[in-house]
């Protein structure tokens, strides 16, 4: 424990060095009660929001302000005072001594009340309402409980409201109840009905009720706490049912709480839903084993039904608590603003609710500082003490002192914010610790950016111990930030010592793009053969930088680079391709591929060059392009394919010159593939080819036999049956002629399939026809006739009238058709005739 014995301490807590964080906050109240309690000793106060009442053994009562200056000084008596009421407006004062005299007066009026006894009066307790006239009551307790009530003609009229169980030692008055406390125990009076509704014994008979006196404390106006000797009761007033009444009291009380404490009580007061404890200690010496009195201790407690939880408890030094005793002791408090006064003899302390501003102060003293950061930012509009941005600087320093300096440096991300100029100080303080590089990651880039000389100062740290660390921050950083020819020179430097080094050197064309240079970018991707470089041709339109860097390209990646060429022919011609490749044949020929299977006829002035490259690079791909190629000179590619004795592409480009026997016979001769033979003959379609075929297998029996198994739908197979010599062993005849067979056997079953669709066919077309001449056709006023041009119909049809139409939809009048010469009656449409659609026949005649 921390013990702060110094008498001009503010601070009166002793505070446990756990980690759990005090509730109360503590300090001296001083200025006027400093100077009153050099002279005097306080023997009570009584606490209103707007002021403070301190009474003394000599008889003086002062008002003080909340920081203790005095503002008022009455002379009361020249003995002890006892108690000091207020009523709620702070309006009337009651005051008892112990020379038995009572005054009620306004503090600002001229109202006042006096009254001498007999004996010592221990208490007084105005009505709480005093100011209005109806309340105009107090009540007094020495050998008896009296209340004094102010009547006819201003007279104030006595009245016992309790006597006859000794001295009365405490009384609370709160709206209609009155608690008071006597040596039997705590009472409780309804000024309604004037009746005592309960008695609440005190436990502990043995200790003396003038020396542990008993505690009284209203939480609400139904809510009375009680604490006496070691224990404390909680008592709920409540009605009472109308059904329980008989001669009883319409109010009851009930314990809802009641524990015992560990010290004997000296004051209560209320805060939410817990209590607040002021207890007196004693403590026994291990030497002489004789009790002292200790420190009192302020305690809060959470109660429960039948015992307590402590939440905190403190400690207190104030002045002279080695001579004080328990009765010595009071508790007062401001319910508005939860303050919390600890009266003694030579001291009075208050105690106040820690604030948002307490809580950080208490995180880092603890150096908590993520705590007290982020407990900031929340109460940012409430707290009043601290900054965010000092905390946080704090936090940044304690980090770094504990060597975390990524956290440290990932923490001023956070709290240093926009401030260009804490970023400055915080990286020149990183770089006194050489601890440049866990900053660099977090490092502000855009709004707001810092001075260039602060990023070189980084990328030169790590440009001294790590190549890589420096080319991943060129690579991050925008290249704005710092004076990039500064850097690019430093890196020239470190290449003079390791030319070789590929992180500087990527690093270096990376910085030559951002410096707009990109030709010498360009030269040190295609030396690295980095990934990139088709990526800068592109973005930065290079094509005039690599005209004479097409090999370098080429062999770096083929495949993009003929892509990239090939996309760009605007911009770098076919023929400056090829011309660079000149002396690559193999990339020439890659070029040269792909653009004919672009496009066959761009590159047709080389078509004649690539037969040979096809020849030497790619002869899988030189019989396609060989069939798909329309510019190629055939004699020139006959003539390398014959050198090379390529036989499938010669047999070709012989039979596209139209030398189809010489192409048959190599196939025959150089191939010997009957099947290959007999393929090339049916593409052909020709008479002499299979003639040719024939007389060339005749003596060939394994030729024999593949003719005879797929010559049979194109030649007739007797052909080649009767041409076999007597005694030949041809193998699998058997098999063959069973398959000609079958052949012949499928021919006439396909030409008899076909004849019955035929007919069928044509008998549906001729009953379609039947059906469409018996239909009859539409004649009225719109048709004309087609020789003379006049209405079909007369004007006058009860006449009679003769007209012919034909199955073709022309109509004529009988008197305009031609007679026929011709021995058949039949007759043709002279339009359809004409026109050569074939003969109209007649297929009505009307007559009328």
């Amino acid at each position: 424990q921390e013990t702060r014995s110094n008498e001009e301490s503010t601070d009166e807590s002793e505070e446990d060095e756990s980690e759990e964080e005090p509730k109360l906050k503590y300090e001296r109240l001083s200025n006027g009660v400093t100077e009153i309690l050099q002279k005097d000793a306080a023997s009570c106060m009584t606490v209103h929001e707007k002021f403070l009442a301190l009474g003394t053994h000599y008889g003086k009562v002062y008002l003080l302000d909340v920081q203790g200056n005095i503002t008022q000084k009455f002379d009361v008596s020249p003995v002890k005072i006892n108690q000091i009421s207020l009523d709620e407006s702070g309006e009337h004062m009651g005051v008892c001594s112990e020379d038995g005299k009572v005054q009620v007066f306004g503090l600002y009026s001229a109202e006042e009340f006096h009254e001498m006894f007999d004996c010592p009066i221990k208490i007084v307790a105005v009505h709480p309402h005093f100011v209005r006239s109806h309340f105009k009551q107090f009540v007094t307790g020495g050998k008896k409980l009296l209340l004094y009530e102010r009547g006819w003609m201003n007279r104030w009229k006595p009245s016992v409201l309790h006597e006859g169980e000794g001295n009365i030692r405490n009384v609370k008055w709160r709206g209609h109840l009155i608690a008071w406390a006597n040596n039997m125990g705590v009472k409780i009076l309804d000024m309604i009905s004037k009746q005592r509704i309960t008695n609440v014994p005190r436990d502990d008979i043995s200790l003396r009720p003038d020396m542990y006196p008993c505690s009284l404390c209203w939480k609400d106006n139904l809510t009375l706490i009680i604490g006496w000797g070691n224990s404390v009761k909680i008592c709920s007033v409540k009605e009472r049912h109308a059904s329980e009444m008989r001669d009883l009291p319409n109010r009851y009380v009930e314990i809802v709480f009641q524990f015992d404490t560990e010290f004997y009580i000296s004051g209560l007061a209320p805060i939410c839903d817990q209590l607040v404890i002021l207890s007196y200690v004693k403590e026994s010496s291990e030497k002489t084993e004789v009790e002292c009195c200790a420190r009192p201790r302020l305690d809060i407690v959470q109660p429960l039904p039948e015992s307590c939880e402590e939440i905190s408890s403190d400690a207190l030094t104030v002045r002279g608590f080695q001579e004080n005793e328990c009765r010595d002791y009071h508790l007062e408090y401001s319910e508005g603003e939860s303050l919390f006064y600890i009266i003694s003899p030579r001291d009075v302390v208050v105690a106040k609710e820690r604030d948002q501003d307490d809580h950080i102060d208490w995180l880092l003293e603890k150096k908590k500082y993520e705590e007290a950061l982020m407990a900031a930012e929340i109460s940012q509009k409430t707290v009043k003490k601290h900054k965010i941005l000092d905390i946080g600087l704090a936090y940044i320093n304690h980090l770094v002192e504990k060597g975390e300096y990524d956290l440290a440096a990932r923490k001023c991300q956070k709290v240093l914010g926009k401030n260009t100029e804490l970023w400055e100080f915080e990286v020149y303080k990183f770089k006194e610790i050489g601890q440049l590089k866990a900053l660099s990651r977090y490092l502000p880039r855009r709004d707001p950016v810092l001075k260039p000389l602060i990023y070189e100062m980084v990328l030169h740290e790590f440009l001294e111990s790590d190549y890589e660390g420096f080319a991943t921050l060129i690579k991050e950083w925008p290249g704005d930030l710092y004076n990039n020819t500064i850097i690019v020179q430093a890196v020239v430097d470190h290449l003079k010592k390791d030319p070789q080094n590929r992180t500087l050197l990527r690093t270096l064309a990376e910085l030559y793009t951002y410096d707009q240079r990109y030709g010498r970018a360009l030269e040190i991707y295609l030396t690295l053969r980095h990934k990139d470089v088709f990526q800068l041709i592109h973005k930065h339109n290079l094509f005039s930088s690599i005209r004479d860097k097409i090999v370098l390209l080429m062999d770096f990646d083929s495949e993009k680079a003929v892509d990239m060429l090939l996309d760009n022919e605007d911009k770098i011609s076919i023929d400056r391709v090829v011309e660079e490749l000149e002396n690559r044949p193999e990339l020439q020929h890659v070029y040269l591929h792909r653009l004919f299977k672009r496009d066959h006829h761009k590159g047709q002035r080389y078509h004649e060059k690539q037969i040979s490259l096809y020849a030497e690079y790619d002869r899988p791909n030189l019989l396609p392009f060989l069939r798909d190629s329309t510019h190629c000179p055939l004699e020139k590619a006959l003539e390398i394919c014959q050198q090379r004795n390529f036989v499938e592409e010669t047999v070709y480009l012989l039979s596209r010159m139209g030398n189809s026997r010489s192409a048959l016979k190599m196939i025959m001769e150089e191939l010997q593939d009957v099947d290959k033979a007999i393929e090339f003959a049916k593409e052909q379609d020709d008479g002499e080819l299979w003639e040719d075929l024939i007389l060339y297998s005749i003596d060939k029996p394994p030729f024999i036999t593949g003719l005879l198994n797929n010559i049979g739908t194109h030649v007739d197979p007797i052909l080649l049956i009767h041409r076999i010599k007597e005694g030949m062993e041809i193998p699998n005849l058997r098999d063959s002629l069973v398959k000609i067979l079958q052949d012949y056997n499928l021919q006439i079953l396909l030409r008899e399939g076909c004849k019955k669709i035929l007919v069928a066919d044509s008998l549906s077309l001729l009953k379609k026809m039947h059906r469409t001449q018996m239909k009859g056709v539409l004649v009225d006023e719109e048709n004309i006739c087609e020789s003379c041009l006049s209405p079909i119909l007369p004007t006058d049809t009860s006449k009679s009238f003769s007209v012919v139409v034909f199955h073709c939809r022309h109509m004529f009048h009988r008197e305009c058709l031609p007679v026929s010469n011709t021995v058949s009656s039949v007759q043709f449409c002279n339009i359809c005739s004409a026109k050569h659609r074939g003969p109209g026949s007649a297929v009505l005649e009307m007559m009328k």
